[in-house]
């Protein structure tokens, strides 16, 4: 097979993966096909740092192949799809290749399992160390790592990867179980534990900071993430957060993905036959920011006690739903009140609250200073105090506010 087929079917392969998290960028036909920065190759994916920078990486399997057969995943051993396998040297052209066109700045790295485990991660390993060591590689690599792997190679990988990422595939063991029986729960819980302490034990102490110290090596410096398919079994909303919080709380992930099933060919009649909404994705995505970084906790975002039963409103966003269940907290008083506080309020994100709070600094805050911070006012003044606004007459009819706020059916942006 020409390397050229090998790519198309790995790449489409390895578009299911949403741990390397993708955008879709406008095609410059004006500049001619294949212009220098073209993005617009087969596995080309964007990743965004946590600055914010965008990176273009070449997102691909060393094969499609595979020995397990699980329910939901379209590569599994009795799926009827075309297979191909990349040689590691092939690999390693592509990405050395692609990166001196500058079509892309880093590779991520997954595979079906062929033969066992180790044999596999065995494989993924080499190609990062022959980038490293034998062509002074210095791009990102992010290899998706086998559970089933021995600690020695799993300990390789970290050593040549900038992050490692495992899937738990599935919120509950329950769903594990039921849908790919062949894998373990613990063994993929027990892999995450042995990435992390190797993790940890790399970060350099103060004390280890000290000139005169030696550092120790650096093993997957971003981390670990991984991904959870969403709508493939019955775990609800609740479910999947408590498992996400349990992961950020156990392992330090630094970013758990979620995927909405996608019907895919010659399914398992134990999938369901339709993909949940995509709203339900991006509403899970909305909770996961709330956990991280905005001090809730899972009852407070699905508690279970209205219509939802377990499930994110559709309609509004977690913390606007939160916020209009509990109209005794509001309203806010932005010239006064604490930062916790404030990153409960509906439409206010952490870079606005610390805005505000570094503006009332210089004196009371009005309307028009808010307006200046560009906060979204519609969305906000429900449920805030300042100098020149009090709502109480709106919070005192939530369900009229919920009308007002709840926008019209759409792809929103994250708590915009």
């Amino acid at each position: 097979m020409q390397l050229k087929d090998k790519l198309a079917i790995l790449a489409d392969a390895a578009k299911y993966d949403a741990s390397c998290a993708s955008s879709g960028a406008g095609k410059r036909h004006s500049l001619g096909k294949g212009g220098i920065g073209s993005t617009e190759g087969m596995g080309i994916c964007h990743s965004y740092t946590p600055d914010g920078r965008c990176v273009s990486l070449l997102k691909i399997l060393l094969t499609n192949f595979c020995i397990y057969d699980c329910a939901y995943c379209v590569n599994r051993v009795s799926s009827n799809v075309p297979r191909a396998r990349f040689a590691t040297a092939e690999v390693v052209r592509l990405t050395l290749e692609f990166y001196k066109r500058n079509y892309i700045e880093g590779l991520f790295l997954s595979s079906g399992i062929i033969r066992n485990g180790d044999y596999t991660m065995e494989q993924m390993v080499e190609v990062a160390r022959s980038l490293r060591e034998d062509h002074r590689f210095a791009g990102y690599i992010h290899l998706k790592t086998i559970p089933e792997a021995s600690p020695e190679l799993l300990a390789a990988a970290g050593r040549y990867a900038d992050r490692l990422s495992i899937n738990v595939e599935l919120p509950t063991e329950a769903g594990l179980k039921q849908l790919a029986p062949q894998k373990e729960a613990q063994g993929i819980r027990d892999a995450m534990g042995e990435l992390h302490w190797r993790i940890q034990a790399a970060k350099p102490s103060r004390q280890e900071a000290q000139p005169k110290r030696k550092r120790p090596p650096k093993f997957a410096p971003a981390g670990q993430s991984t991904q959870m398919i969403v709508g493939a079994d019955a775990a609800d909303d609740r479910a999947i957060l408590v498992s996400s919080d349990a992961l950020y709380r156990q392992f330090r992930m630094r970013r758990v993905y979620y995927s909405a099933f996608s019907p895919i060919p010659d399914a398992s009649t134990q999938l369901p036959l339709r993909a949940p909404p995509l709203l339900r994705e991006h509403r899970l995505y909305q909770a996961d920011w709330l956990l991280r970084f905005y001090g809730f906790d899972v009852e407070e975002i699905v508690d279970g006690s209205g219509p939802q039963d377990g499930m994110l409103d559709l309609e509004i966003d977690p913390k606007l739903a939160w916020a209009l269940r509990h109209p005794d907290r509001f309203p806010v008083d932005l010239n006064t009140a604490p930062r916790e506080m404030l990153l409960r309020v509906p439409g206010l994100g952490a870079r606005n609250v610390q805005r505000i709070i570094d503006s009332r600094q210089q004196g009371r805050l009005r309307v028009a200073d808010l307006a200046r911070l560009r906060a979204p006012l519609q969305k906000v003044l429900p449920f805030i105090v300042l100098l020149d606004h009090h709502p109480r007459q709106r919070l005192d009819d939530p369900v009229r506010l919920r009308r007002e706020l709840a926008p019209a059916p759409r792809q929103a942006d994250l708590f915009g």
